[in-house]
């Protein structure tokens, strides 16, 4: 297990990281899921054994159960809270009422206050925002992770699910404030789905924030068990697990299929499942910090772990970067035709320290 600084914090944390969206058995509208307490404690154990320091869960995940579950773990196992970097989301409904979701202040304090209790803990070690509120101003929001930080709930922001622009203009805003920024960026990011790369990873290296990986998999569409196709040829997929009967995230099977076609060799050359290549090619992409990894059984866990020992080709990482190339798109083509034409030279660049 390797270890990465988150951004340009002083937060260390491990490549991989347990995601805990699959905690909980309680009906959500979220997600549906149903590993129980010893479950989940069995697959954080499995998780600190391998190295893993690192532990994502929101609050709506099963309607809290989640944070409960992930608590109750570490106080069982005896984990010292200094040993493990614990974060936690809030912005999404937990409620039917008028003030139970969103980022405006009255929400994101009681939110993070409830999920503490539900942990155990007396902090977070990072606090996100789940997503984009178009009816709170933005600097309400920052200012209540301001507060948040301030009071010592958590050490760290970040954010999750939103755009370039958002992001950076929270950067500045937090920056002409004294505010804390952001260290952190949970966004979708894959073999073939690669949108981030557009704007999203200039961004995020130029002002220095970590990528924290979700869904690296795709909800196991490139696990390599589905078939593709779907049951009457619909272009679907069939076999057993989530992505048979919810078809999220929005994802391209085409391109996922040839993805999965071309790293089934290199996991059998490295008598790995196709699951551990998916995430290795992540893990050697300069933006990420942290590849978010969740499981059900203790065995899918073990496959996706085995993601560290892996070291692509740089043959075999041309071969799975052009399956999902993106096509360039305006500016981004303007640009480039620019610099040609002026004899710029561009290097790729990250912030210094």
């Amino acid at each position: 297990m390797r270890y990465n600084r988150l951004g340009n914090s002083g937060l260390v944390v491990s490549e991989l990281c347990l995601g805990a969206m699959t905690f909980g058995n309680t009906p959500s509208a979220f997600f549906q899921h149903d590993l129980d307490q010893a479950g989940s404690t069995a697959l954080i154990r499995q998780a600190l054994d391998a190295g893993v320091n690192f532990i994502d869960t929101a609050n709506v995940y099963s309607m809290g159960q989640s944070e409960e579950f992930v608590g109750t773990a570490l106080h069982d196992l005896g984990v010292a809270r200094d040993q493990v970097v614990i974060a936690t989301k809030g912005m999404g409904p937990m409620g039917e009422g008028p003030n139970d979701g969103g980022y405006g202040r009255y929400h994101l304090l009681n939110q993070v206050d409830a999920s503490l209790e539900r942990l155990g803990l007396d902090n977070v070690d990072l606090y996100q925002i789940h997503g984009w509120d178009p009816n709170t101003p933005i600097e309400e929001g920052l200012r209540a992770m301001e507060d948040i930080v301030r009071s010592g709930r958590a050490r760290y922001i970040g954010v999750s699910n939103w755009a370039a622009w958002q992001i950076a203009k929270a950067l500045g805003i937090a920056e002409r404030r004294g505010w804390d920024k952001f260290i952190s960026n949970q966004a979708l990011y894959a073999v073939t789905a690669r949108e981030l790369e557009r704007e999203l990873v200039p961004m995020m290296l130029s002002e220095g924030l970590g990528l924290m990986v979700w869904s690296p998999l795709l909800g196991g569409l490139l696990s390599g068990k589905y078939d593709f196709g779907g049951p009457d040829g619909t272009g679907g997929v069939s076999g057993e697990g989530r992505r048979a009967k919810l078809d999220f995230p929005k994802a391209d099977k085409h391109l996922a299929e040839k993805a999965v076609e071309a790293m089934r060799p290199m996991a059998e050359q490295r008598d790995v499942a196709v699951p551990a290549i998916a995430l290795a090619w992540l893990l050697h992409q300069p933006v990420t910090a942290s590849v978010i990894i969740g499981a059900k059984r203790e065995a899918q866990l073990a496959q996706n772990l085995a993601a560290t020992d892996i070291e692509l080709s740089s043959h075999e990482l041309a071969t799975l970067n052009a399956i999902g190339q993106l096509d360039h798109e305006y500016p981004s083509w303007a640009i480039e035709a620019q610099n040609h034409r002026h004899g710029f030279r561009v290097s790729e660049r990250r912030p210094a320290d």
